[in-house]
């Protein structure tokens, strides 16, 4: 017999399937020893009130042995005689999108600029022990994109084009725990993600499919406004159509698009800081208890967002029990990002906090009417790529602030908020290390007066919060893209050029792992059409 409930249950009752057993059999009156398992379905945590609950949905097993794995496994086929796609980046849009073409029959080949995610690792160690920033291999270039050293958040809004059940259950079918199918807010973890991304990298390969790494696309080839395929920085040609999942942080390929006059145009960005508190001090503030989360809760989250001088000020990517890292991926850059492992067991949280930017703002937040970028490009306001300059100009003042290292800027809240100097800051997890700066006084005061108005604003909210317990560290920048590259919105093909199907967050269509993996699908089924292969729900 199989019974399914809704239960409120306190944390203490929730902390493991034992306990679980233990509340089911006094829900439906049967003897512990007759529940064989307990899974839960769904789990959200409810702290609302002094008294905190944990919501549950979970199957009852009674009599009955649960059989078969927790997750729905998708049937790949062998691909190597299908019909190639070109599939440039392998972040989740390029490898949700090369999995979704072998579910297709056709063939993916994937160029990824930067090494594979363990050899990846170790440049990027690099960043925090030397300083050195490899601009092809960091935080955000190879394998698993910009979302593998980001802990593996999987909560997203992001349901019109596909289904997050699905890929969440190719998340568990390549060895992510099947806890992220109910939870409220899945996450993988930091620690975790490489192996599941390693294992969709050798589901691809043993399909047919091909992997390539250090391969950097450098430019399209074309036919008749067509593009039928590309040429690597290794002299190699690849054929066929291209979807481009390069990322939001692949400033060349927006500048070779641009040059070539292949449509694109400015997005909306956010732009700010990264936010760091003590994990206990977050504990006491969102469960009402001065002794923190206790024994049986997990590390607090925390989501905040006001409006403030006519823009959006809002917590982003939040981390609980995390690691501020440094997200550089360039020279004369610093640019910072959080993650969080698997038990989200750091003494700190923290998330970014930003503000919304609009085209149209360059001028007010720059002070000018034209910038020059790193490639020596000068930018006007009115250009596509307008608020790229405008990251890369913010990210090298930080850098100059920061002693032209990846050591970064930093401020304590309460200070920032003030206006006043922090002659010492707070213990931070962010390993290049900390250096005092008045980030009120170099940072643009279009960004700096709403984050101070947001902050006042969290602070009367939320108890606590506004403290200078906290640091701001500078400068969170990449928050999405900041160019959209236009495609039609059905068939994901670019509006003028065929055979070019823009994907994922670096295209302006995802802003998160799950959002990206959705858009890599459907660009996926969009080359599918162009091919003439019938897709099948």
């Amino acid at each position: 017999m199989i019974k399914e409930l809704q239960l409120r249950i306190l944390p203490e009752e929730a902390i493991n399937e034992q306990a679980l057993k233990k509340v089911v059999a006094r829900e439906i009156g049967e003897d512990i020893a007759r529940i064989e398992a307990v899974r839960v379905l769904k789990r959200s945590i409810d702290a609302r009130q002094r008294t905190v609950f944990v919501n549950l949905k979970l199957r009852a097993f009674v009599d009955e042995i649960p059989t078969g794995p927790e997750y729905l496994s998708i049937d790949y086929r062998d691909v190597s005689d299908g019909k190639p796609v070109i599939v440039v980046g392998a972040g989740p849009g390029g490898l949700f999108a090369a999995l979704r073409l072998i579910e297709l029959g056709l063939r993916p080949i994937i160029v990824e600029r930067g090494k594979d995610v363990r050899e990846r690792k170790k440049d990027i160690a690099l960043i925090s022990r030397d300083h050195q920033v490899n601009g092809e291999s960091n935080y955000s270039f190879g394998e698993g994109g910009a979302g593998a050293y980001s802990d593996g958040k999987l909560y997203t809004r992001s349901k019109k084009r596909g289904s997050v059940e699905k890929i969440l259950n190719i998340f568990c079918q390549h060895g992510a725990s099947p806890s992220i199918l109910s939870d409220a807010h899945p996450h993988i973890g930091t620690d975790k993600l490489p192996r599941v991304i390693e294992n969709m990298r050798e589901r691809i390969k043993s399909c047919g499919g091909e992997v390539h790494f250090e391969t950097r696309m450098d430019a399209f080839v074309m036919r008749d406004n067509e593009v039928i395929g590309i040429e690597t920085n290794k002299g190699q040609v690849f054929y066929g159509p291209v979807i481009l999942a390069t990322g939001h942080s692949a400033r060349d390929v927006y500048h070779y698009l641009y040059e070539r006059q292949i449509q694109i145009e400015a997005k909306g960005i956010a732009v700010g800081v990264r936010l760091e508190h003590p994990q206990h001090l977050i504990d006491q503030i969102q469960y009402h208890n001065k002794e923190g989360r206790g024994k049986y809760l997990p590390a607090a989250e925390y989501s905040f967002v006001t409006q403030a001088g006519g823009r959006g000020v809002y917590s982003f990517c939040m981390c609980p029990g995390g690691f501020v890292v440094p997200a550089a991926s360039g020279p004369r850059q610093v640019v910072v990002n959080g993650m969080s492992p698997s038990n989200r067991g750091s003494r700190w949280a923290n998330s970014g906090m930003v503000v919304e930017i609009h085209p149209e703002d360059f001028t007010a937040l720059t002070g000018k009417e034209e910038l020059t970028c790193r490639n020596g490009e000068k930018v006007r306001a009115d250009s596509p790529l307008a608020l790229m300059a405008f990251q890369e100009w913010l990210e090298e003042i930080c850098w100059l602030n920061g002693n032209m290292r990846q050591t970064a800027p930093a401020q304590r809240m309460d200070d920032f908020v003030r206006g006043k100097n922090s002659f010492d800051l707070p213990e931070s997890s962010y390993t290049p290390g900390l250096l005092a700066s008045p980030l009120h006084f170099w940072m643009p005061g279009f960004v700096t007066d709403r984050l101070r108005d947001g902050f006042r604003y969290f602070g009367k909210v939320s108890k606590g919060f506004l403290t200078n317990e906290a640091a701001l560290i500078g400068v969170e920048t990449r928050t999405s893209a900041p160019v959209r590259i236009l495609r039609d919105r059905e068939s994901c093909q670019h509006v003028s050029v065929k055979g070019l199907f823009p994907c994922g967050e670096g295209a302006g269509y995802a802003g998160g792992i799950v959002s990206a993996a959705i858009d890599g699908e459907h660009c996926a089924e969009g080359v599918a059409a162009f091919l003439g292969v019938q897709v099948l729900s």
